[in-house]
């Protein structure tokens, strides 16, 4: 039953024509401040090659570009996740699931299974262009796969988060607009946060990206990561189960 609404889902999401004016737009700037990130990179590449532990170019061009992809994906997968629940209530289609014999935990991860496979394939587009870098130099794969975890685990929070939005709200705008002013909030407790071990950064999933994205892979990071996750993806069952027995 999972596979089946995960199907539904991506289908239901790749078959909106605003789902590829979306991914356009963000495949083009991502592909402006590519472009423009090899060009500072080229041109002090003359200065860099006189020093002894000169950053290499993967460093230089691709955790920086992770990053903006990361700031993208925070801005984009709330419009998605309003999809997901807060819309079919506004489309009439939300009691046919509701009252179906499928369990909450089923339809919260068959959509969140759903919309990760979409982010996947946004992720790998954007990889696929980082990857253009091995043709002309010699480039550090242990670090770009950090960073390529370190973005699917991030996503994957603004997806949790976003679901449970559209969960809480009737409204996908509502829904959208909730999701992304927490994750926002988020990602500025990591910006305003004077220290670098204190509360506010440790609960913001941008700091534990951070460390993925200079190649530091800890299981503190990981954890934090599938509480955060494993979190919000149970809050939204717990709704839905509400939901569900005030309907019945």
């Amino acid at each position: 039953m999972i596979r089946t609404i995960a199907k539904k889902e991506l289908h239901s999401l790749v078959s909106a024509p605003s789902t590829w004016w979306m991914l356009a737009l963000m495949q083009f700037l991502f592909a402006w401040f590519y472009f423009g990130r090899i060009d500072d990179y080229l041109q002090v590449q003359a200065q860099l090659a006189q020093l002894d532990n000169a950053p290499g170019a993967t460093i230089s061009v691709v955790s920086p570009l992770c990053s903006v992809l990361a700031l993208m994906l925070m801005m984009l997968i709330p419009l998605f996740t309003m999809r997901l629940i807060a819309e079919e209530r506004r489309n009439r289609t939300w009691v046919l699931l509701l009252t179906a014999p499928v369990s909450a935990f089923h339809i919260v991860l068959g959509k969140f299974i759903g919309l990760m496979l979409l982010i996947v394939f946004i992720v790998a587009c954007c990889v696929a262009m980082l990857s253009t870098l091995m043709l002309g130099t010699h480039a550090d794969i242990g670090l770009m796969l950090a960073n390529i975890l370190g973005v699917l685990l991030l996503a994957a929070s603004y997806a949790a988060l976003g679901l449970y939005f559209s969960a809480l709200n009737r409204q996908p705008v509502i829904a959208a607009a909730g999701a992304l002013g927490v994750s926002f909030g988020l990602w500025l407790l990591d910006l305003t946060a004077s220290d670098s071990r204190g509360l506010l950064r440790a609960i913001s999933p941008n700091s534990h990206f951070q460390n993925l994205n200079t190649g530091m892979v800890n299981s503190a990071d990981l954890i934090y990561f599938v509480l955060f996750i494993a979190t919000l993806l149970w809050l939204t069952i717990r709704q839905l189960n509400n939901e569900r027995r005030r309907a019945s």
